[in-house]
């Protein structure tokens, strides 16, 4: 897989200078992260409602399209695939191949303040989490 995903990211990298007019991955770099963050959580929510619904082939269309568009957001970000394999490779030694690193652990390497709240209240936990941010600023419609 990472040989595919190499060549997918290579190819991403490459359409940065391509006419945005003809490619569809220049025209998405180019409309800035926001955006970028915007199609990955979708192809996130499509791969979910398919794989409730047990319609397998629907799974493995929308995940390639969440692998592409996360590739997409890798590269917008300066993010190579190799640092990701990196980071499973630490996460096998700590834990195994098939665990989720506790985001507890996660948040005390890329915050050391994190360690402080440890054994204290969930509020005070809760100040260590990352900002959230709104991935577009747009007014909904008002309702009547």
């Amino acid at each position: 897989m990472s040989d595919s995903v190499e060549r997918l990211y290579k190819a991403i990298v490459a359409a940065k200078e391509l006419d945005p007019g003809v490619s569809r991955t220049a025209r998405l770099l180019r409309r800035g992260q926001a955006k970028m963050a915007k199609k990955l959580a979708e192809e996130a929510i499509e791969v979910v409602i398919d794989a409730v619904q047990g319609d397998a082939q629907a799974v493995v269309r929308e995940s390639a399209d969440l692998i592409y568009n996360l590739a997409v957001v890798w590269a917008a970000a300066g993010v190579h695939p190799q640092d990701i394999w990196a980071e499973m490779d630490r996460r096998e030694r700590l834990l195994g191949i098939a665990e989720k690193l506790p985001k507890s652990h996660a948040t005390e390497r890329a915050q050391p303040a994190a360690k402080a709240v440890v054994g204290v209240g969930k509020s005070a936990a809760m100040a260590v989490r990352r900002p959230v941010i709104a991935l577009e600023a747009r007014r909904s419609p008002k309702r009547r």
